[in-house]
């Protein structure tokens, strides 16, 4: 077995205090302070569209998928730029980790305290020297964004 398939890397970053990771090959960059379109008549979690280079790209806020209290408009926001089959996808967060190398073998079931849809998102969690990683579920997002 490879080193590459003995571990897994994952970019991570902060929404309300926890911490969570998306697999780095799924994460095309990382932006500060984007300036988004608000519109109209759709889901609560869109935060709007943004403007990457000339492509519109959706912007999904966190904090209002995973049912955590808004952020102060005075706050920081960074975006997490995903790739999708469709295209890429926007993550609006709070702030940006490091990118982490676990073992695969470490996950662990999200916790039962997880409820709605932030346990529907939550993969799995890895227990960290300092933190608890929750593993996003990029397909489930994807799914929840496109009903």
């Amino acid at each position: 077995m490879s080193d590459g398939d003995a571990t897994r890397q994952y970019a991570t970053f902060f929404v309300g205090g926890s911490y969570y990771g998306i697999e780095v090959q799924q994460v095309q960059e990382v932006l500060y302070e984007q300036r988004t379109t608000p519109v109209p008549l759709t889901s609560a979690d869109v935060s709007g569209l943004i403007n990457l280079r000339g492509q519109i790209v959706t912007a999904i806020d966190l904090r209002r998928r995973l049912g955590i209290r808004s952020r102060n408009p005075s706050d920081h926001e960074y975006v997490v730029v995903i790739r999708t089959p469709t295209g890429p996808l926007s993550l609006v967060v709070d702030s940006i980790g490091d990118v982490v190398t676990v073992d695969p073998n470490t996950i662990e079931m999200p916790p039962a305290t997880l409820r709605g849809d932030a346990r529907s998102l939550v993969l799995g969690v890895h227990l960290l020297d300092r933190q608890i990683l929750q593993v996003l579920n990029v397909d489930r997002l994807l799914a929840l964004v496109a009903a």
